[in-house]
C-alpha cells in the first residue's frame, strides 16, 4: 500500500474516513505522508474552532500512514506510543494540511514530525511529534 488511492480506501470505513481526512502522498523516500482535513462543523468545539481532538486524528493518522509505508521488514503493523502537540492557533473552517516526516526509522520504533497549517491563510496550527511501536507476528 503506498499510493494516496490505497489509504484513502483503507481509512475509509474508520475515522479517517469519518473526518474527511485525504491522503495525498505518501513516500518511503523521504520518509514523509502527507494528508489534509476539511474544517465542518462535526469536528468543531462548542467554541466554533476546530477541536484539539481533531487536530490529533489528522497528525496521528498522517504519521501513521507514513510508518506503515516505512515498516521494516517482517513488522505487521504498528501502535501509537506516545503523542504530543503543541497547538499555535485557532481554525475556524477552511482546510488543514499535514505533512508528517520520519525522524528516526528503528526496527522497534519510529518517530515522526508534523506541521499542521491552515492551506487557506498558511498559519501554522500545530506542532506535533509521536513515536510508534512497531509489532512483529508472533510477539507479546
Amino acid at each position: 500500500m503506498r499510493r494516496p488511492d490505497d489509504f484513502n480506501a483503507f481509512g475509509a470505513d474508520y475515522l479517517p474516513g469519518a473526518a474527511g481526512i485525504v491522503v495525498r502522498a505518501v513516500t518511503r523516500s523521504p520518509a514523509r505522508a502527507e494528508a489534509a482535513m476539511p474544517v465542518h462543523r462535526g469536528l468543531m468545539a462548542p467554541n466554533d474552532c476546530l477541536h484539539g481532538g481533531a487536530v490529533m486524528v489528522l497528525a496521528d493518522t498522517t504519521a501513521g500512514y507514513g510508518a506503515i509505508a516505512c515498516l521494516p521488514e517482517g513488522a505487521s503493523g504498528f501502535l501509537t506510543q506516545t503523542m504530543s502537540a503543541s497547538h499555535l492557533s485557532a481554525v475556524r473552517g477552511g482546510t488543514v494540511r499535514c505533512v508528517a516526516v520520519a525522524r528516526h526509522l528503528g526496527r522497534t520504533t519510529q518517530v515522526w514530525d508534523a506541521e499542521l497549517v491552515h492551506e487557506d491563510s498558511g498559519r501554522l496550527v500545530a506542532l506535533f511529534r509521536c513515536t510508534q511501536l512497531l509489532l512483529y507476528p508472533g510477539a507479546r
